[in-house]
């Protein structure tokens, strides 16, 4: 398999694998000195909140905006936190941590995920954040997945990963009592019952369904008018890659399929799944719809799909820039999946 950016075609520019590895050295051997890491002078961390990282500069090219670690953070109603530092690793220059903030609460209130598709709006940083950057705000990570460079890319979607399982899993499983923290943030240990807990990653398969010319799309509820996208699905226990691509396609369109192949992966923090993009060849055609899992599904040509991603198909818009999905149609329009 293969995360390099996609190829380029008549009509389309080189389209980037968003998140697909930036070079972050994680350092797994030194997260159990977090404590002493942070009090490193070279220590920088990175402001999280509501899943979306601080960042400056002009939208189109925007950086990760990082922080000294003795940097204030704004205080909630009831005082200032202890927000928990989480230890991503270095990048040469000294140790990296993210900080969850997600209690802060602006004046505009909550920022929702607003799912598949769409992008929310920025969110102005606190004062005590923008120094030396006045532009510095919080942005839909969705939106920046192309736009930032690699390693920024992959830190970003690591400290949204690890503080989204922090969040939902602040109880042990096995017993039910509150957990804590440990190895720097990259599990937690029951107190009651010593249980312990590591993050969690959720593969999902994404798969070219092809036929000759032509390629199999779907549309789930909810989605904006006009997107569709390659048919996805979670992986299940005791499955291998090629048989939940098989699975996954016939559940969610009657489409029978043949042998399959992987081609690349990407992680993909809404929450906390792993992409693992594949191909396979139709050997029926005709679909019937799980309505429960999609709203529509239909066969599009190459023709079809230049002019979605041209901007000017009639009816379905172009994958968003950097997702797997729209890496892996580019690379099928360029004949390129060898």
């Amino acid at each position: 398999m293969t995360n390099s950016p996609g190829p380029t075609f008549p009509g389309g520019p080189a389209y980037t694998l968003g998140f697909a590895g930036g070079g972050l050295e994680r350092r797994a051997e030194r997260r159990r000195e977090a404590a002493a890491l942070a009090a490193d002078p070279g220590a920088r961390a990175l402001a999280m909140w509501q899943g979306r990282p601080l960042v400056t500069g002009s939208p189109d090219r925007p950086a990760l905006a990082w922080r000294p670690m003795s940097a204030p953070l704004p205080i909630t109603g009831t005082g200032a936190p202890s927000r928990a530092k989480i230890y991503l690793g270095d990048n040469g220059a000294g140790p990296l941590f993210a900080v969850d903030i997600s209690d802060w609460t602006p004046e505009t209130g909550a920022a929702p995920d607003p799912g598949p598709g769409r992008a929310g709006e920025d969110q102005p940083a606190p004062p005590e954040l923008c120094p030396p950057e006045p532009d510095a705000r919080f942005s839909d990570l969705r939106a920046l997945t192309s736009r930032l460079s690699p390693f920024d890319a992959e830190v970003a979607a690591t400290a949204r990963g690890i503080l989204e399982w922090h969040r939902t899993h602040g109880y042990c499983a096995t017993c039910g009592e509150a957990s804590t923290l440990e190895e720097g943030g990259w599990q937690r240990r029951c107190p009651s019952c010593g249980r312990v807990h590591f993050p969690r990653t959720d593969p999902v398969v994404i798969m070219l369904v092809t036929d000759g010319n032509q390629l199999l799309l779907g549309r789930s509820p909810g989605w904006p008018e006009g997107f569709y996208s390659l048919l996805a699905g979670f992986m299940e226990p005791g499955e291998t890659v090629e048989a939940a691509v098989r699975r996954e396609v016939a559940e969610e369109t009657s489409v029978e399929t043949g042998p399959v192949r992987l081609l690349n992966s990407q992680p993909w923090p809404f929450p906390a799944s792993l992409m693992i993009g594949c191909i396979t060849q139709a050997t029926s055609r005709t679909i019937r719809l799980d309505r429960e899992e999609l709203d529509d599904a239909l066969w599009v040509s190459r023709e079809d799909l230049l002019a979605i991603f041209a901007g000017t198909h009639p009816t379905i818009t172009a994958p968003r820039h950097g997702a797997i999905a729209g890496h892996l149609m580019h690379l099928w329009l360029a004949d390129k999946l060898d």
